[in-house]
């Protein structure tokens, strides 16, 4: 689980991402991101599962699945960004490597969008 300043707790930071912030689309998740002036900021992220993903044992799951793939980026030096995650309903049946490649493929999307962010490898794992 990310650190306390890895994560965005307050609803106005999910609104303000969602609505202003870059979007990425993916099969398994839309992920938003604003990126920060000073690129040595820390990354932090939020995460968006509803209902529609599933009951609260699935849902649970795929929150799980989602921040230990970001605990690996931000190991490998993520930086510079708040990303909120909102994850689709075909989350629940996709399988771990697959939702870890999306999530990765929308992460080093949004790094190469802005110089400001240093981007952790999807490679280092």
């Amino acid at each position: 689980m990310p650190a306390r300043q890895h994560r965005i707790t307050r609803g106005d930071d999910y609104r303000r991402v969602v609505r202003h912030g870059n979007r990425v689309g993916g099969a398994t998740c839309i992920t938003h991101a604003v990126l920060h002036a000073d690129g040595a900021a820390p990354a932090r992220f939020g995460f968006i599962v509803s209902k529609a993903v599933g009951n609260a044992v699935t849902r649970n799951l795929v929150r799980r699945r989602l921040k230990w793939i970001v605990d690996h980026r931000l190991a490998a030096g993520f930086t510079g960004a708040d990303v909120v995650f909102r994850a689709l309903p075909r989350s629940s049946d996709a399988p771990f490597v697959e939702l870890r490649r999306d999530v990765d493929r929308a992460l080093d999307r949004i790094a190469a969008s802005g110089a400001r962010v240093s981007l952790g490898s999807s490679n280092a794992r």
